[in-house]
């Protein structure tokens, strides 16, 4: 069995912001269905959705500079609820997120799925730099860009960012996250970073001394003295970087199988425009309810 977690609010963004969007009320909402019903026809079976039902959370709480909703275009932000509600009715769990983000429903998803014996892999659907922190070394939890086609395993992450999926959480820590609203330590880059950690591991096993940094990277005494005199800034960066599992999700595999709309949804998809989209997801779920595929094509490449 395979599991497709997919990141429902930055679907929403992508086709929001698509040059091809010519309707900013409706149209990203026609786009988020189609590409849950590409996973369908591509043979995925069992599929959650992470949604962000407001852009706030609890990491809002501990940081007043965390990522707000004050520069979403407002066609855009009334789109939220419509979008859970459209998925739901064409059939796919949505967890929408109030106290937490999308990221953690993803993360909380896939730590529940990746329990199942079932399951062999659970794929995380979304290019967000965050969830590179859940890819696990058995290769049953990847990350899967769609829009690029690329996976990311254990070694993929190190590839891209330069240090392993649990590292993840100390290198924004250090380099920052500006789309979260974070912007890191002073000097530290991506290349500073990353070699330090991967040598060290995680931020309480750096050196204090820069004396004891028998690592090759510029400017090394200025980052040991900015981590000093900044380490709980640091920490406080990796704590907004850390996904929570506590979301709430599903409590098994088996309520993410897809079998088609409920009742309403094709008069939902005609007040949006998407009565092709309704005719294509009722052939589907016929199809799927005459013969489930046993399991997932592998339809992607590993990087």
């Amino acid at each position: 069995m395979f599991v497709h977690l997919v990141d429902g609010t930055y679907e929403l963004f992508r086709f929001h912001y698509a040059p091809s969007n010519r309707d900013n009320r409706r149209g990203a909402q026609r786009g988020v269905l189609n590409t849950l019903l590409d996973l369908v026809a591509g043979g995925a079976t069992h599929i959650g959705v992470a949604t962000d039902h407001v852009v706030e959370s609890f990491r809002n709480d501990i940081f007043p500079g965390y990522k707000d909703a004050s520069g979403v275009e407002p066609d855009l932000l009334a789109q939220f609820v419509e979008v859970e509600e459209l998925l739901d009715l064409a059939g796919f769990v949505v967890w929408p997120q109030v106290s937490y983000e999308a990221d953690d429903a993803l993360a909380a998803g896939a730590a529940m799925a990746a329990e199942d014996a079932r399951v062999e892999k659970v794929i995380i659907c979304t290019p967000d730099k965050d969830l590179a922190q859940c890819v696990r070394a058995d290769g049953r939890v990847v990350q899967f860009d769609r829009r690029r086609k690329i996976t990311y395993d254990r070694q993929g992450v190190i590839d891209k960012f330069g240090v392993p999926p649990e590292l993840l959480p100390d290198y924004l820590g250090l380099v920052g996250d500006s789309a979260d609203g974070f912007a890191g330590l002073a000097g530290w880059g991506a290349k500073s970073a990353a070699s330090i950690l991967s040598h060290f591991g995680h931020l309480e096993d750096i050196p204090i001394d820069v004396a004891q940094w028998n690592v090759q990277v510029r400017s090394a005494a200025k980052l040991a003295n900015t981590l000093n005199d900044h380490f709980a800034e640091a920490l406080l960066y990796r704590h907004l970087a850390t996904v929570d599992l506590d979301a709430p999700v599903s409590a098994t595999v088996d309520e993410l199988l897809w079998t088609g709309p409920k009742k309403g949804f094709d008069e939902r998809c005609t007040a949006i425009g998407a009565d092709q989209i309704a005719k294509r997801t009722h052939e589907l779920a016929k199809m799927r309810n005459q013969k489930r595929p046993a399991v997932t094509p592998v339809y992607y490449r590993s990087k």
